[in-house]
């Protein structure tokens, strides 16, 4: 087939979350054409311990994501609702949460746990702040102190990024963005050799990085094949990006680039960046630029996101009921318990790992949309506690991830927090972030400037008088248990 021959190309953000694997297919203008998700477990040995099965999650998943979101797109055009002719992948990305590892024999295959951000195996010291807390993503030291203890003899020791890449590309290879939040691992933009050898690691164990937004190689095909897996598809010579971080690939496409916005990503971690125009470091949060020139995010990620919310959900056996119409509210404002959501400990701003949940203020009267509101309530809490350490105005929050398609807690962020929330109109922003990177790997965006024109916005909810009120009294409470600033 000729090059005069291909529709426009698209290219694909895949992104390795906690509970699945989520993929887009994008065209130039942002446009989503086709979509998919692979579940995957998380496993919990224990309430410190959090992992996934490597192989599954970090090899399979974007595999099967990737021919998913072809077979979704295959059979008709979402324009024309007909058959798409010979529909053009120029790029591929892989974003994932930070940080992780595995051990890997020489095929790639993963032959130890893939530890994830929080597990205990990671806390063995690693960089600290002047305020004596742990610098970011701490456990990336103790997680390969770990690893390579258990399996000295692995081909490789990389990350979730880097298992994916090398299962589409043939290559182990992650972006700097994800080698910025290796502490010591990485010095000055270099494999820190001194700390390898007296892990007993060698750097040819070790992923490739490059450049965020620039390939890694190109996609591999099956044996024997000669154009691409899906009929309609013609995957070319698609470029593969280095593996990325999910939380920026949301950034980059959230529309967050004024001074007050607050964007708030509801994964299964509860990821929050105050959006400034002053570097300012505050203790026990993260500073950070901003993508957008001048500007800096000021916050960081809390164990308050999904992995909460739906674990206590799941314990009021709500999670498959309708949901309430309308706003998501529903019940009496006043009769509303206080959620405290430390299931696994706290990141920001407290990294303490021995924090745990607890309920309060429950009476007889009480039942399950009341102690399921207080758990929407509690990530708002989160938020506005972050958002009055950092000292910053706030405006408005903007709200990505899948949380977003939950009515009621969109409503109990609004009125926790006091601030309209303006959901993004495609909830999968870190695999929408990530089609973007692939644009520019693939050369076909020179810079990240353009990513913002994929930003579009949702639904809003705005902060209900009522309830507003009703929740400053518990949020007084929150802070009165010591939770606050």
């Amino acid at each position: 087939m000729s090059a005069e021959d291909h529709s426009p190309p698209v290219t694909v953000g895949i992104d390795i979350g906690t509970t699945s694997v989520k993929a887009l297919a994008v065209t130039s203008e942002g446009q989503v054409v086709g979509r998919s998700r692979v579940p995957h477990r998380i496993i919990h040995a224990s309430g410190d311990h959090m992992e996934h099965d490597a192989l599954a999650a970090w090899r399979r998943g974007p595999r099967r994501a990737l021919a998913a979101v072809k077979a979704a797109i295959a059979g008709s055009d979402s324009t024309a609702g007909t058959r798409p002719d010979g529909i053009r992948i120029a790029g591929i990305c892989v974003a994932g949460m930070v940080p992780s590892l595995t051990a890997v024999d020489r095929r790639g295959i993963p032959r130890t746990p893939g530890l994830l951000y929080g597990d205990i195996r990671g806390r063995t010291g690693g960089t600290r702040s002047e305020d004596g807390s742990p610098g970011p993503m701490p456990d990336a030291e103790g997680f390969l102190q770990w690893t390579a203890k258990e399996m000295p003899e692995a081909f490789g020791y990389w990350p979730a990024q880097a298992v994916a890449t090398h299962a589409l590309a043939g290559h182990a290879v992650i972006d700097t963005a994800v080698a910025s939040t290796l502490g010591d691992l990485q010095r000055s933009g270099r494999w820190n050799e001194e700390l390898m050898n007296s892990l007993g690691v060698d750097l040819s164990q070790l992923p490739r990085v490059v450049p965020t937004g620039q390939s890694a190689g190109t996609l591999r095909r099956a044996p024997g094949s000669v154009s691409g897996t899906t009929a309609g598809w013609d995957d070319g010579e698609a470029v593969v990006a280095g593996g990325t971080i999910d939380a920026f690939c949301d950034q980059i496409v959230a529309g967050a680039d004024r001074v007050g916005d607050v964007i708030v990503i509801f994964g299964a971690t509860l990821i929050v960046w105050v959006v400034t125009d002053t570097w300012v470091e505050v203790p026990g949060l993260w500073t950070v630029p901003h993508t957008v020139p001048g500007l800096v995010l000021i916050g960081g990620p809390s164990n308050a996101g999904a992995l909460f919310v739906d674990w206590a959900r799941s314990l009021l056996r709500l999670v498959r009921t309708n949901p309430a119409p309308g706003d998501g509210r529903s019940g009496d404002p006043r009769r509303v318990p206080l959620w405290l959501p430390y299931l696994r400990g706290e990141r920001v701003p407290f990294h303490d790992t021995t924090l745990r949940a607890g309920l309060f203020d429950l009476d007889i009267t009480d039942g399950p949309s009341g102690v399921a509101r207080a758990a929407y309530e509690a990530s708002g809490f989160v938020v506005r506690s972050m958002i009055d350490r950092a000292g910053i105005e706030a405006r408005r929050i903007v709200a990505s991830g899948g949380g977003t398609q939950v009515p009621a807690w969109m409503a109990g962020m609004a009125d926790a927090t006091g601030l309209p929330v303006d959901t993004v109109a495609v909830p999968e922003g870190a695999a929408l972030g990530a089609a973007f990177l692939a644009r520019m790997a693939a050369g076909l965006e020179p810079s990240l400037d353009g990513s913002m024109a994929w930003a579009r916005r949702g639904a809003r909810f705005d902060p209900d008088r009522r309830w507003q009120e009703a929740a400053e009294g518990r949020y007084q409470r929150f802070t009165a248990l010591g939770t606050g600033p």
